[in-house]
């Protein structure tokens, strides 16, 4: 089982399966594990390593940075929701 962490297309599977279920259970949850896991992908094709330990702790440094990425991408994102400061009933 170990072998295959080290397959790059094993993660792009992973990162296809995460994308489907973000997009069963919206909210960017699965958001950040399916782009730190397309990261992952990419390090392992160019850099192919043995260590299954040392992909694990790559993917969740990936995967924290992709999140945080995302959280500060969304957050400048305005709702479009219109603020009312005055109510149509007064005067």
């Amino acid at each position: 089982m170990e072998h295959y962490l080290t397959l790059w297309w094993v993660w792009i599977c992973a990162a296809l399966a995460l994308g489907v279920i973000e997009l069963l259970a919206p909210g960017f949850i699965f958001l950040g594990f399916a782009l730190g896991a397309m990261a992952m992908a990419v390090v392992v094709f160019i850099l192919p390593a043995t260590n299954v330990p040392a992909l694990l702790a790559m993917f969740a440094i990936l995967s924290l940075v992709a999140w945080i990425a995302l959280r500060l991408v969304f957050r400048r994102q305005s709702s479009g929701a219109r603020i009312v400061t005055r109510d149509i009933n007064e005067n």
